[in-house]
């Protein structure tokens, strides 16, 4: 359980991100914690210098189908990063374990494949109100989180 605000972070530290593009891959299952870390995400981004016109935003229908949004991202479009935000909230089947399970290991194997940083912001909670705290709640945003995280990778890719 995270004890920290997700938000926070020294802006001082934190590469200017004008010359960047970014990519990101939202889920729409749970539109309203995925909406939210969109919001946050996209937010830090500009706050930090990006400009909006090179931030692309598409959505797919679950977390499951973020690896191959974020593929099809980096087959298409020339991106410095990507941010893949989703939403996947334990129920009563196995179900859970086996997306969380894919949608990691997708990513991971991306990252591997790719010399583009795509940065894994998807919740993985117990309940709904753990996501809630968790996209602009008690906890702050995880979406900032991976926006600051986005503009670091991006700016290591330069060296």
């Amino acid at each position: 359980m995270a004890t920290t605000n997700l938000s926070y972070y020294d802006k001082a530290t934190i590469p200017n991100a004008k010359k960047f593009r970014f990519g990101i891959v939202v889920s729409e299952w749970n539109p309203d914690i995925t909406g939210n870390l969109y919001l946050g995400a996209e937010e830090a981004l500009i706050q930090n210098g990006a400009v909006r016109e090179n931030i692309i935003r598409w959505d797919v229908p679950g977390s499951f189908e973020l690896i191959y949004g974020c593929k099809h991202m980096l087959d298409t479009q020339k991106v410095d990063a990507i941010i893949a935000i989703g939403n996947v909230i334990q129920g009563e089947t196995k179900h859970f374990d086996f997306v969380c399970e894919g949608v990691t290991q997708g990513i991971k194997d991306l990252n591997i494949k790719y010399d583009v940083p795509i940065i894994f912001c998807v919740l993985t909670d117990n309940t709904k109100q753990q996501s809630i705290d968790r996209s602009g709640g008690k906890h702050g945003n995880k979406g900032i989180e991976s926006a600051i995280a986005a503009i670091k990778m991006a700016a290591l890719r330069e060296f």
